[in-house]
């Protein structure tokens, strides 16, 4: 029986909340390494599009169930719980370097990258995203900076030199949450995507 319904028929419909429950399920599975890019993505989209309890169990049943978050994925940046990851930065900075952030970590509702002669990658596939909306700042002055940003998520991109190449084409809820990137580029690109570049 899975933790976050009671036991049902496969058949059974599934709701928001379970295809929820099973996002944050994957999404923890991909932080500790156990599925591969391509692999995670599939099941994401999967679970995102699934419609019955069945097309959830699927996605999880080579997974341990030690795996599911105690917590949800967007959380109230208030709520302060022993054990949980620490208050996220809000800045990253490269000077003729590069900046990573990827796997399990905090990202504030406001985060600002300024990459200078280098290049970035801010993945959110496996991220605790604190607020509903979250704002990405991004200058790339001679660099690249990559944004990864999972299927599930609103993605709305303005600026000077940021481009979107998001091919998830499936109905978001109403609640879904929405990432703003607001980029600069001179002589470089701000590039917002669902998979990593190969």
């Amino acid at each position: 029986m899975e933790p976050y319904r009671e036991a049902s028929s496969p058949n059974m419909r599934a709701s928001d909340q379970e295809r929820d429950a099973t996002v944050q399920r994957l999404q923890v599975a991909f932080a500790e390494g156990r599925l591969a890019d391509v692999e995670f993505d599939e099941r994401m989209r999967a679970a995102l599009a699934a419609r019955t309890h069945g097309d959830l169990d699927v996605l999880l049943t080579d997974l341990p169930a030690a795996t599911a978050p105690s917590v949800p994925a967007v959380s109230s940046p208030a709520a302060t719980v022993p054990g949980r990851m620490p208050k996220p930065g809000r800045h990253a900075v490269a000077y003729k370097n590069s900046v990573r952030y990827a796997g399990r970590w905090r990202v504030p509702g406001t985060f600002r990258a300024l990459i200078y002669k280098g290049s970035g990658v801010i993945d959110l596939r496996a991220a605790e995203l604190t607020e509903p909306v979250t704002v990405i700042h991004a200058i790339a002055y001679k660099s690249d900076i990559e944004i990864v940003v999972p299927p599930g998520i609103r993605v709305e991109v303005n600026g000077f030199g940021v481009t979107r190449d998001e091919d998830w084409t499936g109905d978001l809820p109403a609640d879904a949450p929405i990432v703003h990137v607001r980029a600069v580029a001179y002589k470089g690109l701000v590039e917002t995507r669902t998979m990593p570049r190969r």
